[in-house]
């Protein structure tokens, strides 16, 4: 019997996989009963029995906690880099002072420049009239003003103008780029691929500014 408890308990104890043993019940005289792993002798009475062992799953193994800057470490990587900031730049918005159309410029004080005294509203009549017979100023063919256009004249007849301009305020600024972002982004989809570089790197600059607004 000692043998057999010790045979049972290291078969249940044991971590291997599944094993199959067998177990020979032997009963001899007056009714004394055997368990042992040999076949019994030819004078007991023999019963065989067949016992599987089950191995045991090893326990898993503890997963480490992280310490906190890995985990910070871990968290970082994890997240997008923020996109590039770029400042917004000072836009104005200008008049030309011939014509009153509108622009838009990075320069709030454009250059004087001349323009004739007809082109600003200085002469009621229209240019043709003002610089053309009767008693007109003369007509831009050389041959046709002989002795009639003189430089005195020709300086009287010029001032110096200049575009008035005004800072645009930040919404202002936003919408602008914004149009100006749609219309390159159409003109690089557009283009050839040796011409798209230059479209590519304003088009990065403008999202660039348009994360301030």
């Amino acid at each position: 019997m000692p043998r057999l408890f010790a045979l049972l308990l290291a078969l249940a104890c044991t971590s291997l996989p599944a094993v199959a043993s067998t177990v020979y019940k032997c009963s001899g005289h007056g009714g004394r009963v055997i368990y042992q792993d040999t076949p019994c002798s030819k004078m007991q009475r023999q019963q065989i029995l067949h016992y599987t062992g089950t191995a045991t799953a090893p326990a898993p193994a503890a997963t480490a906690a992280a310490p906190p800057q890995a985990q910070a470490d871990t968290v970082k990587a994890a997240t997008p880099p923020p996109a590039p900031s770029a400042p917004l730049p000072q836009l104005y918005r200008c008049v030309h002072a011939v014509d009153g159309s509108a622009y838009l410029s990075r320069n709030g004080h454009p250059q004087p420049f001349q323009a004739p005294l007809g082109m600003l509203g200085a002469f009621a009549m229209p240019l043709a009239q003002a610089y053309g017979p009767p008693g007109g100023a003369g007509i831009s063919a050389p041959e046709a003003n002989r002795g009639r256009v003189t430089s005195g004249l020709v300086a009287g007849s010029y001032v110096w103008v200049q575009d008035q301009c005004r800072p645009l305020s930040v919404p202002e600024i936003c919408r602008a780029l914004r149009d100006e972002l749609e219309k390159n982004d159409h003109a690089l989809r557009h283009a050839f691929k040796s011409d798209q570089p230059p479209l590519q790197r304003r088009n990065d600059e403008l999202r660039a500014q348009l994360t301030n607004c």
